[in-house]
């Protein structure tokens, strides 16, 4: 099933995609849901990200060419965690499919994408374990962690790298369908591809992350978790297209605009 959220007369609702078509719902995938109103045309509606999140979770460093570059790029060598290690994001960063990414006019040339699989959590969940993680999701969407690269080294909590406004792109919805061992990452700039990579390849699995996180924190419905990225990205600037692909799921699309321009 794919889920989406869009813009109806004003307000955020839920519906379900049926090949072209969209049928509105009242209620959402979390607590309970009925058909709503006549089916639309998926074309005529405004996305909007996928769900608000309750808790934003970021996995970081989870793939190991991503770790071996970003060391030597930094000149360092690199430091490869011996356990799942999340943090946290804001909200207010959160933009949808075909959203501009707003690069601040201060901000260097240092603007980088990150591809990222996003995990949808859809139940309450506590004290999971690695078999039975994936019984709390829902399912999984696309997210593009922008990040402005000087203002990392700079910010110790990474407020203005990472959470800037427009910084997390997400969506374009969710599918329940998807199966993480048939997942590819492909991402394109301008068109060109610039990165493909398998999924799933990550240093701590999405089972491993959950079963560990829910040991301490009580997984809420809506919360999402963001799973790292593979290899280095290169630079975006004023008029870059980033279209990031996931076998399964779809396709996040966004134009990159400085202010100023």
């Amino acid at each position: 099933m794919r889920w989406i959220r869009f813009e109806d007369m004003g307000e955020a609702v839920y519906g379900i995609v049926e090949g072209d078509m969209v049928q509105p719902v009242r209620g959402d995938p979390f607590e309970g849901f009925e058909e709503h109103g006549e089916p639309r045309a998926f074309g005529g509606i405004k996305l909007l990200v996928p769900v608000v999140p309750k808790v934003f979770y970021a996995a970081g460093l989870n793939y190991i060419d991503h770790i071996m570059e970003v060391a030597a790029k930094n000149g360092r060598e690199p430091n490869i965690p011996s356990e799942a290690d999340v943090g946290y994001r804001a909200n207010n960063a959160l933009i949808a499919h075909s959203e501009n990414i707003v690069i601040p006019v201060d901000a260097t040339e240092r603007v980088e994408y990150e591809a990222e699989l996003v995990v949808v959590i859809g139940k309450k969940a506590k004290n999971l374990t690695e078999a039975n993680a994936l019984d709390c999701v829902l399912g999984y969407t696309i997210g593009n962690d922008m990040s402005e690269r000087t203002w990392q080294g700079q910010d110790r909590t990474l407020w203005r790298a990472k959470n800037t406004d427009t910084f997390k792109p997400m969506g374009p919805w969710i599918e329940t369908d998807a199966k993480l061992e048939d997942m590819e990452t492909i991402v394109r700039v301008n068109g060109e591809e610039t990165i493909r990579f398998t999924t799933a390849k990550m240093l701590f699995s999405v089972q491993t992350f959950l079963a560990r996180m829910s040991k301490y924190i009580e997984l809420q419905p809506g919360d999402v978790v963001w799973m790292g990225t593979e290899g280095s990205s290169p630079q975006v600037r004023h008029g870059d297209v980033i279209e990031i692909d996931i076998t399964g799921i779809g396709t996040l699309t966004n134009p990159v605009v400085r202010e100023g321009n």
